[in-house]
């Protein structure tokens, strides 16, 4: 089998049944499979909320190791999009020049790096680096502070031994707390200082607002970035006469990154928490109880996607859902756009090939379902021009 495959786990519910369910920390989740369902339901806020108990729209649950609300993420509008409105301008500047411009000189001393060392872990030694480093540019902090955040590892609530391990992300809050204390409200500098200026709907923003800001800015573009690089280079690994063609077709350069996030949603699915009894999928669904829209289903329904397990470089139809949907559409999608189009630019430029020596599969259980999100490991070798 081919290293870079992701296999789709959910095609036979998705076909049969449209749902699925899974039983998670005593709090069962019905997974909603097909693209049509998760979109309505993704829109659908007021039956389907977001502003549940903090952590408990994610899967598995954060409810015991957070109680800091994750904003705009576990808000609903209309504040939702109060808070939108502030956020969405700092989120966007990934498109100014000199942010690409930045960004490019990271990626392209991170390339030069793996090119002299031989073998290296993709994961650590240049996934890690990479969202680590580019975060720096959107928190627009000091280069120095990565290397900070590279010690916490690939995912900030997790560890090898534990999904969900509280004192790792004491880390994280703690770390957030000393950041927010020693700034000063400034329009113009980082992410913290322009926080602490702003204000939403006439207020000031609290120190308990801002840290929910700056857990989900952290935690909600971590391991999702770390695995779509990942998972893009194990691609080209096995695919090296694409990077010719992209280098020969710049122009599909963009259906490409939009085709390796759909193929391998790096994100596999999202909570809500449904508020009167309804119906998911002709399945009744208690008030109270959990649904997720799974991301990772959708973007593989064959009833929308022609031949939903290629990845086809210049798929012209591509709705895929790896940024969500609706209201709650990822803020951080034009950050890792730039960064996968970047990496794919500097790949071309200076890459012949590159060779996996060994891997370990980072694979996920989801009651039934067993699904492939990466790697946890991925040994390769970078081969220049």
């Amino acid at each position: 089998m081919k290293k870079y495959l992701s296999p789709d786990p959910f095609k036979k519910a998705r076909v049969t049944h449209g749902c699925a369910h899974m039983d998670e920390q005593n709090d069962p989740v019905t997974m909603i499979l097909r693209l049509k369902d998760v979109r309505k339901t993704a829109h659908n806020w007021k039956t389907f909320h977001s502003g549940a108990t903090p952590g408990r729209i994610v899967i598995p649950s954060e409810v015991n190791i957070r109680d800091t609300r994750q904003i705009p993420f576990e808000v609903d509008p209309p504040l939702h999009g109060s808070f939108r409105s502030l956020l969405e301008p700092w989120f966007k500047r990934p498109l100014e020049s000199a942010y690409q411009e930045k960004l490019t000189q990271q990626v392209r001393a991170l390339v030069d790096d793996v090119l002299e060392a031989g073998k290296i872990d993709v994961v650590e030694d240049f996934s890690l680096c990479l969202q680590s480093r580019a975060l720096t540019l959107l928190l627009n902090t000091h280069a120095s502070e990565a290397d900070t955040w590279i010690g916490w590892g690939t995912h900030v609530f997790r560890s090898e031994d534990d999904p969900l391990d509280g004192d790792k992300a004491a880390l994280l809050y703690d770390y957030i707390d000393e950041q927010i204390k020693a700034s000063t409200p400034d329009p113009e500098g980082n992410l913290y200082s322009v926080l602490l200026s702003a204000e939403v709907e006439g207020k000031k923003l609290t120190h308990e607002e801002i840290k929910g800001i700056m857990i989900l800015t952290f935690a909600g573009g971590r391991d999702t970035v770390i695995n779509a690089v990942t998972n893009t280079i194990s691609y080209f690994a096995e695919h090296s006469e694409s990077l010719v063609r992209l280098r020969n077709e710049p122009e599909i350069i963009g259906r490409a990154i939009e085709e390796l996030l759909r193929y391998f949603a790096p994100l596999t699915q999202m909570g809500r928490v449904v508020t009167d009894d309804t119906q998911v999928c002709e399945h009744a669904i208690k008030a109270d109880s959990r649904v997720s829209l799974c991301w990772a289903s959708a973007n593989r329904d064959e009833s929308v996607f022609e031949s939903p397990e290629e990845v086809i470089l210049d798929r012209k139809l591509n709705p895929h859902v790896s940024f969500g949907f609706s209201h709650h559409n990822c803020l951080g999608a034009t950050h890792t756009r730039q960064i996968m189009r970047v990496l794919i630019e500097t790949l071309i430029e200076k890459v012949s090939s590159i060779e996996i020596i060994d891997f370990e599969e980072n694979v996920e259980s989801l009651g039934e379902f067993e699904r492939k999100v990466g790697f946890h490991q991925l040994n390769a070798k970078f081969n220049p021009h």
